[in-house]
């Protein structure tokens, strides 16, 4: 079982293709990643960004499938449109089913990505993908919509381009599950920390882990919400074994 993540890369390891393996790693899959971009941030700063080519990003993806069978991959930091058009026809290409984190915004607050991020996603990978998990701010810039309330969230789920949880950590942590039209709301308790670097990056990663080894979409997404949930509680993904 082999599954890919896209995505750039924190050298604090809290986020991006580092934390991505991880968490493949403790769910029982083998993972794979392309690096997207360079970020200089820690969990609490952001410095800068520094973005690979579209044709080093391509040239990266064709020599992972020119060895390995990969079915399942996740996105992360994509940047700017250019890349996100390059990962879309990627996804076509091999027939991928990907799971798409939008990331536009570091959690310590740094804007990682170009304008016209929603835009791309929508247009061009959304369409192609199984899932995306955004959080309140990303579906908001993925739909237009205003996100205050359970229904607010429940009518942006059906404008999202594809199957979606959008994430509730705020959102008294309602999680919005929207799965061919049908909807399941999912609340978990919120736990004062500041344990958040990468929580997005683990939840899609996990999603992406648990689609691998045979799980059905909204199973692998109730398994990840755990898995999630446990690493903050405890305050340390890297040594957490998922259980299987």
């Amino acid at each position: 079982m082999i599954v890919m993540s896209i995505a750039g890369v924190d050298p604090s390891g809290g986020a991006g293709v580092l934390t991505d393996i991880k968490a493949f790693q403790a769910i029982g899959v083998y993972g794979t990643g392309v690096v997207t971009a360079l970020t200089a941030q820690n969990p609490y700063k952001f410095f800068s960004t520094l973005p690979i080519s579209p044709e080093y990003i391509e040239e990266q993806i064709d020599s992972i499938m020119d060895s390995y069978e990969v079915e399942f991959i996740k996105t992360g930091m994509l940047y700017s449109p250019e890349i996100i058009k390059l990962v879309s026809k990627k996804v076509n290409e091999y027939n991928l089913k990907a799971v798409v984190d939008p990331v536009m915004v570091a959690t310590s607050g740094g804007d990682l990505t170009k304008e016209d991020l929603a835009l791309a996603l929508n247009k061009y990978l959304l369409p192609n993908s199984i899932l995306t998990t955004p959080n309140i701010s990303e579906a908001e810039k993925l739909t237009g919509l205003t996100i205050k309330t359970k229904e607010d969230a429940i009518k942006a789920s059906k404008e999202i381009k594809c199957d979606s949880i959008i994430t509730g950590g705020h959102l008294d942590g309602i999680n919005t599950i929207n799965i061919a039209g049908e909807i399941t709301i999912e609340k978990q308790e919120l736990i004062k920390t500041d344990n958040l670097h990468g929580t997005g990056c683990n939840l899609s990663a996990a999603i992406v882990a648990y689609l691998a080894k045979n799980n059905d979409l909204k199973t692998s997404i109730l398994k990840s919400l755990d898995y999630v949930y446990e690493g903050i509680k405890n305050g340390n993904y890297g040594t957490l074994i998922a259980k299987i």
